[in-house]
C-alpha cells in the first residue's frame, strides 16, 4: 500500500489533486492511504514552498500545481 500525502492548506488545486489521486488509485486498483497535510510548519518541514505539494512513501514526487493523471499513474 502507497502511503501518499497531499500538502495544502485547502485551495481549490489541492482539493483537485486528492480528488484526481483516489479517481487514477481506484482505476488502476491500486490500494493507496491519502491524507491530507495543512498546517504550514508541516508543509515547511518537506520544503515545499509552492502547493500543492505530493509526497509518495516519504519523498516529495510533487510541489505546485495539479499533477496530470500520467505523472499520478508513475507513482502508483
Amino acid at each position: 500500500m502507497k502511503n501518499i500525502k497531499v500538502l495544502g492548506t485547502g485551495c481549490a488545486n489541492c482539493k483537485n489533486t486528492m480528488k484526481l489521486i483516489e479517481e487514477v488509485a481506484k482505476a488502476k486498483g491500486v490500494e493507496i492511504q491519502l491524507e491530507k497535510v495543512e498546517q504550514l510548519q508541516d508543509i515547511m518541514a518537506y520544503g515545499v514552498m509552492s502547493t500543492p505539494g505530493v509526497v509518495v512513501d516519504g519523498k516529495v514526487v510533487h510541489a505546485g500545481g495539479v499533477p496530470s493523471r500520467d505523472k499520478i499513474t508513475g507513482w502508483l
